[in-house]
């Protein structure tokens, strides 16, 4: 049986994952992270995507959506 993990989305912010981790893209790209607790980025801002790097705090969301 595979071992739960956590998993706890921060409101404006990154996905965060008890890792370690296997991340694979939709392009067939994956990546690895053996750390303890893993943010995944949901902004796109990131540099090193689909990690987060905190560039979400650089911008603030409105809340609202534009067409």
């Amino acid at each position: 049986m595979t071992e739960r993990r956590a998993v706890r989305i921060v409101e404006g912010g990154p996905i965060l994952v008890e890792g370690p981790v296997h991340i694979e893209l939709p392009d067939g790209t994956t990546v690895e992270s053996d750390r303890f607790m893993v943010a995944i980025c949901t902004c796109r801002r990131s540099k090193t995507y689909p990690l987060c790097d905190t560039s979400h705090r650089k911008v603030r969301r409105s809340g609202k959506r534009t067409a």
